[in-house]
């Protein structure tokens, strides 16, 4: 245990020793004053990579149908066209599927592409890893260049919300089809952030130490305050390494504040609330499902709420995923489409335009860039009992803010749905386009230490066109 006045301080004088062990209990592998000496390093020589910018990836699990949320298809036959009809929206011409009433009237503040392909069929988590020669979270390979934490406030760079990050009695996130916190061989001290709800945040912030190194950086965290108290009124740390002293500032900064939804108005959390949308007495049990579309009712609008909030406080990347919903095949798992899409399409109808909403009335649209996406698209035609299975051919894709081109549709689709018509956007692409969002490449590349599989990996495609 650490004992700020009884081991680190003896008749008023600190040890430096002390300080850069202490320092070093922030982060594994790096500590926080290394890595503000490394980004300092970077400032001398002018190099300055990150922009302004945060990305929220809301990844819709299971594979969202393009039909039933923004490629209806209604002059297509029947098995093919949406199951929940169309709705207008603010685009001249442009329509939506009929469970998505308030994106409608959203359409004009962002973009949907129509000629998404995602490359196969597979249930897994491939657009969350966005570097697949790393295996690596793209939050990750954000944080690769970013830093784990940032300087001023201690902000992870790299987080993941799952349900129970706001809702410590929800069902646990779908896992089995990948690993939504692999760093692959980008290693562990980029790992994703994940907060639980309803517990100790200062337990949950242990930001892949061993667990000895944890139970150390807990007593310090409990004992800044004291520390602050007494070397507020001291002169013993004048003179220690700047970049150590700025470590202890930004420890003891507001944090987790940012984690509390409670510091929000009331009014504003029961506006992101999507829980009155699907109450559990009105679920089909016949469907296994059903703790999964209770889930994602349950905690997705507190879940974007919170992304939010992070972002607004310096967080870089913020994935959301709530569990395994979007499939919708009409069996004994899952809903078919129509009934699937009251279960589902209407909480992300009513949680993605409050995101949408709130972050335009705070002036934050060109500072954070939501991206939404599952894994894979729809078959075009609706299986007998009413569902639509596995398709890699095409697939929804809405994005947000960022500072890109808003109100257009990017891409056409063939007539049926199946494939896209016009100049395919591939998962290489939105990663390119998320990256160059974030940083600019150029200083990049010109940052000693950057592995080039990290580079490679940002720009083997190219941002999508018509967006930047």
């Amino acid at each position: 245990m650490l004992s700020f006045q009884d081991q680190f301080c003896q008749s008023g004088v600190w040890r430096r020793r002390q300080f850069l062990r202490a320092g070093a209990l922030a982060l594994g592998g790096l500590s926080l004053g290394d890595q503000f000496a490394v980004r300092a390093a970077a400032a001398d020589q002018g190099i300055n990579p990150l922009k302004d910018r945060s990305v929220i990836f809301l990844f819709m699990h299971g594979g969202p149908s393009q039909f039933e949320t923004f490629d209806p298809k209604m002059e297509a036959p029947s098995h093919i066209r949406s199951c929940t009809g169309e709705i207008k929206t603010t685009l001249p011409g442009i329509t939506f599927g009929g469970t998505l009433p308030r994106l409608a009237q959203l359409a004009h503040k962002f973009s949907v592409v129509r000629s998404f392909v995602t490359g196969d069929g597979n249930h897994d988590i491939k657009p969350i890893l966005g570097a697949d020669t790393l295996k690596a979270n793209m939050g990750s390979l954000y944080s690769s260049v970013a830093g784990s934490s940032r300087s001023d406030t201690a902000m992870p760079t790299n987080v993941a919300l799952f349900p129970r990050s706001v809702e410590a009695s929800a069902q646990a996130a779908v896992t089995e089809f990948g690993n939504f916190e692999g760093t692959g061989e980008l290693g562990r001290s980029v790992a994703p952030f994940v907060p639980g709800a309803g517990a100790d945040l200062q337990q949950d912030m242990r930001l892949n130490l061993s667990e000895g190194r944890f139970h150390d950086r807990r007593a310090l965290l409990g004992q800044l305050d004291r520390w602050r108290r007494w070397g507020d009124g001291s002169e013993a740390l004048r003179g220690y390494d700047a970049f150590q002293q700025q470590a202890f500032e930004a420890l003891h900064k507001g944090v987790f504040d940012a984690f509390d939804l409670s510091k929000e108005d009331r009014r504003l959390v029961e506006r992101y609330d999507t829980a009155p949308l699907l109450p559990r007495a009105h679920i089909n049990e016949k469907y296994k499902n059903i703790n999964h579309y209770a889930t994602n009712a349950q905690t997705l609008g507190k879940q974007l709420l919170l992304a939010r909030r992070l972002c607004e406080r310096g967080a870089g990347f913020v994935t959301v995923t709530t569990s395994f919903i979007w499939d919708m095949h009409a069996d004994v798992n899952n809903a078919p489409m129509a009934t699937g899409m009251d279960y589902v399409g209407r909480p992300f109808d009513h949680a993605v335009s409050a995101f949408i909403e709130d972050v335009e009335a705070r002036g934050l649209s060109d500072k954070i860039l939501l991206v939404c996406c599952g894994e894979m698209g729809r078959s075009p035609a609706v299986n007998k009992d009413g569902g639509r299975d596995h398709w890699g051919n095409l697939a929804p894709l809405l994005i947000y803010g960022g500072g890109l081109k808003m109100g257009q549709v990017i891409g056409e689709s063939s007539k049926d749905g199946s494939e896209p018509r016009s100049q395919p956007v591939g998962m290489k692409d939105l990663i390119a386009t998320i990256m160059h969002s974030l940083l600019d490449i150029g200083q990049v590349r010109l940052m000693s230490g950057v592995p080039p599989r990290v580079i490679e990996a940002m720009t083997r495609g190219q941002p999508i066109a018509g967006l930047v």
